[in-house]
């Protein structure tokens, strides 16, 4: 694993410290990195109301997108689940519309446990309302 990568790994998990998930205890860091090299962070919000909730990796990427980033190479996702962590659907389904290649690496309390590509999370992607 590169030093680039272990660095976006630690981003991550730093960012775990600011998860705001005091009703499902689950918290998630994330970091995403522009092809420009700068991380922007995410985690995830809860609200009383759910369905209001944001996860973590939708928001490192508005956070970027607010910034004027549009290309990215990779994304880490920390946890302290038993078990790696992948993006939920919609959070797939958003990171898509900027990266079909994008790396994620998945880290299980600081330790990196798995690295997919989001296509192949994501095969046969939704790409245009138009279609």
């Amino acid at each position: 694993m590169s030093n680039d990568e272990k660095a976006l790994l630690a981003e991550a998990q730093a960012a775990l410290a600011n998860s705001h998930a005091p009703y499902s205890e689950f918290r998630v860091g994330a970091a995403l990195r522009t092809q420009s090299g700068k991380v922007f962070r995410g985690v995830n919000v809860e609200n009383a109301s759910l369905g209001l909730s944001m996860c973590a990796e939708r928001v490192a990427l508005f956070n970027a997108v607010a910034a004027g980033e549009t290309k990215f190479d990779a994304i880490a996702i920390a946890t302290f689940a038993e078990s790696p962590t992948p993006p939920c659907g919609a959070c797939r389904q958003v990171l898509l519309e900027f990266a079909d290649e994008l790396a994620i690496h998945l880290v299980v309390a600081g330790h990196p446990v798995e690295t997919h590509t989001l296509t192949e999370l994501a095969p046969r992607p939704f790409k245009s309302y138009r279609d």
